[in-house]
């Protein structure tokens, strides 16, 4: 027999389970809907909705919509959307993660705050994600984005520095970046660093290595554009070399299951549960089909 296991911590986290409950509550009204950008990271989910009457839309097309209905996913959006929503008379339902909304008005607050001397709004993460954008777009777009330690050469160590961090970035490497500074900043200037990597992502960090190493074969279940699967599939990898990135039970290879195997089925914070559900359930009867 195979023994197959969903990974408890794995699937959507708050942010996105309360942007889809409201698009399915909106939906359930029966008005014509629209999303600017997907509403997640998983082609599957984003059909099902879409199947509902949600309808996916870019900002070149949200600039000509008017007089209609517009959800903001978590990611979050920079102050001129809700500008051009005010010019065209668009309502706007706004989904954006409480964790996101608050990290913008930090760096709204921050930027608009006076001092005496020039300072650098510094953001670690992901160049052009949705979630930076709307970062970067708290200070008229003049942030700079750093996507690794790689590129701490970007900062002007001279000047005032304030570190904030995309909510799912590396915890590990935000620390490295932070010591980095401290190291080669000039003893006269200030630098503030501010942790706003997301717990429930980050956590799952160790809980992802732990299920990984208990089970002989896993399968990550996680559309190929979410940031965070990448992370975490990566993770799933070291921790156990038998792991598989798939979209969806179509892309199970079967040849890899074995009797006597247990199997880990687990995902991104953008993974539906329905969605490993049906891999397990796959798994499940293709064993019973050939016990």
């Amino acid at each position: 027999m195979i023994h197959v296991e969903i990974d408890k911590h794995s699937g959507f986290c708050f942010g996105v389970t309360t942007a889809i409950r409201k698009a399915e509550e909106e939906l359930y009204k029966g008005d014509t809907l629209y999303c600017l950008g997907d509403i997640v990271h998983n082609g599957m989910e984003c059909e099902r909705l879409h199947a509902m009457g949600l309808i996916t839309i870019d900002h070149n097309q949200f600039r000509k919509l008017r007089n209609v209905r517009v959800l903001l996913r978590a990611h979050g959006e920079p102050p001129e959307t809700y500008e051009t929503a005010q010019c065209n008379n668009i309502e706007i339902i706004d989904a954006t993660c409480p964790v996101v909304l608050n990290i913008q008005k930090r760096i709204k607050q921050e930027y608009t705050t006076p001092s005496e001397t020039p300072k650098q709004i510094i953001i670690y993460g992901q160049k052009g994600h949705a979630e930076v954008l709307g970062l970067v777009g708290q200070t008229n777009g003049n942030a700079i984005v750093i996507e690794s330690i790689t590129e701490i050469d970007r900062i002007n160590f001279a000047r005032d520095i304030y570190l904030y961090s995309q909510t799912t970035k590396s915890l590990d490497e935000f620390r490295l970046i932070v010591e980095t500074i401290k190291q080669r900043i000039a003893p006269d200037v200030k630098f503030c660093y501010y942790d706003t990597i997301c717990r429930q992502v980050s956590n799952r960090l160790d809980n992802i290595r732990r299920f990984s190493q208990s089970h002989d074969l896993i399968f990550f279940v996680c559309g190929k554009k979410s940031s965070n699967g990448k992370v975490l599939y990566q993770e799933c990898l070291k921790a156990n070399p038998n792991s598989y990135h798939i979209e969806g039970s179509h892309e199970i290879d079967y040849n890899l299951i074995k009797d006597g195997l247990s199997v880990g089925i687990c995902g991104a914070t953008s993974t539906p549960g329905w969605l490993m559900e049906e891999c397990k359930q796959a798994i499940t009867t293709y064993n019973m089909n050939i016990s």
